[in-house]
């Protein structure tokens, strides 16, 4: 299992928005998420700056392109894309995180 980590940006004054969808995540993304190997899966908002921390864990047989694809989490980009900052599909714009430090 490895940790990955990555920051998204939320558009100013959508802090309650976006916790509330999350608060309703839909049961099959959740379940999808799950079953192509993420889990222990935590988002934090650095509300001066608006950016998202986003830090999971992936199974070690994690496909990093089937979730991309697949139509449920196109459907949540869509969902999601009035109150972040995204790419052209929809998908939220992200920047990886380097791993520097773990304790456990």
């Amino acid at each position: 299992m490895k940790r990955n980590a990555f920051t998204m940006k939320l558009k100013p004054g959508f802090k309650d928005e976006y916790k509330k969808r999350h608060d309703e995540i839909w049961p099959e993304l959740k379940q999808l998420l799950s079953d192509k190997g993420i889990s222990d899966y935590s988002i934090f908002l650095d509300e001066t700056t608006h950016t998202l921390f986003a830090v999971q864990k992936l199974a070690d047989d994690f496909d990093q392109k089937a979730i991309p694809n697949h139509p449920i989490v196109k459907k949540w980009w869509a969902y999601m894309a009035d109150i972040m900052e995204t790419n052209p599909d929809n998908s939220p714009v992200e920047s990886p995180l380097t791993e520097m430090f773990h304790m456990d």
